[in-house]
């Protein structure tokens, strides 16, 4: 990994406004990526940014973004695209807390809600548009983003944007960008695809890789249980018992086992929610409320919804189906260990499960311990009262009726 000195925002060449907008939300410190990739945004360069989640890269990109917007312009002057609602709520949202003092505004933009809100925020001068692909498109082939200003356009999560699809409208979206450009595009990882996109539409670009060589989850312990397939609940029952998550996020591979697990086991824990891709965008946008401010305690989703999560209270994660890509794993556990923070990761094994627990090994180049949960939990039908499960440490008597804790 790049090395690179330490330093404080102040030390950075940021105009006043900006140290103390920054100053005011208690940025002090750079992370490795802010600090290397801050500078060079500032000078215009197109930067290619390997960096993981949870290194703070949303930073990176608006603050040199922002310091080179003309809050006098009201027209867009930057472009930023992520792959999901979540993620483009969550740039969004940051980007909100950054702004400080300056004059500048905002457009959202993502599909699954109406369209009025997003064109009149449009009109009414954004010069900073953040949005997901699909609905950027659609309001630039309608005349409602104006590209002719945009000196800047962010490619963020570009590996994920293209794992889903959204290719054609990536390139659809920069051939209509005005050149000169700058274009920073940052990814976890760097695959063939990412890398022709970057080729094709980027100019002279500096790469600053701001991973490991070896693919890094030393802050997260990571443990694997063996389990028969119909015994899963019970083990994810147990394991919530012993480990009293302070927030946990459990992972099904099919948007029906999100919806059945979250069922099943908000009949026995409080403070459970299901969240995957057919929700109405509301109702997504609530259960993510919820669950930042803590009022969910634990999150049952797909890896398309669940890698929009960065949510710095997430202590545990849970496999509870077994990605098949070994990088999905990887993705799905850093979202706990956030910005430094020691966490957890368990998997929940079948039989059958054996040499894709290996290739996952071999991935993180890391053995993952075994682990157990003792007894076995009998799913009782719903009672008039929500049930939750016993913090007893006798693993086997059943739990009883108390919380989560």
């Amino acid at each position: 990994m790049q090395e690179f000195a330490p330093t404080r925002y102040a030390d950075l060449p940021l105009s006043e406004p900006m140290k103390r907008g920054l100053e005011a939300v208690s940025y002090i410190h750079p992370t490795p990526v802010q600090a290397a990739l801050i500078p060079k945004a500032l000078e215009g360069l197109d930067v290619i940014a390997q960096a993981k989640t949870g290194t703070g890269k949303t930073a990176a990109f608006l603050i040199p973004l922002m310091e080179r917007c003309d809050p006098e312009i009201k027209q867009p002057q930057a472009l930023i695209l992520a792959p999901t609602r979540e993620l483009v709520q969550q740039v969004h949202a940051e980007a909100q807390r950054l702004i400080g003092e300056r004059d500048i505004r905002l457009a959202l933009i993502y599909g699954g809600t109406t369209y009025h809100t997003q064109t009149k925020q449009l009109s009414t001068g954004a010069q900073i548009v953040v949005g997901s692909p699909g609905r950027v498109m659609d309001l630039l082939q309608q005349g409602f983003i104006k590209p002719q200003l945009i000196r800047t356009v962010v490619l963020d999560e570009a590996d994920q944007m293209l794992d889903i699809g959204f290719r054609p409208q990536l390139e659809r979206i920069l051939r209509r960008m005005p050149t000169p450009r700058q274009t920073l595009l940052l990814s976890a990882t760097m695959p063939a695809p990412v890398k022709r996109l970057a080729e094709r539409y980027m100019t002279d670009p500096l790469t600053l890789n701001l991973s490991e060589d070896e693919v890094s989850v030393a802050k997260i312990e990571q443990r694997y249980i063996s389990v028969a397939p119909g015994r899963k609940f019970d083990a994810l029952l147990r394991l919530l018992v012993r480990e009293k998550p302070r927030q946990c996020l459990v992972f099904c591979q099919m948007k029906s086992g999100v919806r059945e697990l979250a069922a099943q086991l908000g009949r026995r824990v409080r403070g459970v929610m299901g969240m995957q891709g057919d929700l109405p965008q509301s109702q997504r946008n609530r259960v993510m409320q919820a669950f930042r401010s803590g009022e969910i305690r634990i999150l049952v989703a797909t890896d398309v919804v669940g890698r929009g999560i960065d949510v710095e209270g997430i202590s545990h994660v849970v496999n509870f189906d077994l990605p098949e890509d070994p990088e999905q794993y990887v993705h799905r556990i850093g979202r706990t260990g956030r910005m430094g923070r020691d966490g957890k990761a368990f998997s929940l094994i079948t039989p059958d499960q054996g040499e894709l627990l290996t290739s996952i090994e071999l991935f993180v180049n890391k053995e993952i311990i075994k682990d157990t949960v003792q007894g076995s939990v009998a799913v009782r039908p719903r009672e008039e009262e929500t049930v939750a499960v016993s913090t007893q440490d006798d693993a086997d008597e059943e739990p009883s009726d108390a919380d989560v804790a």
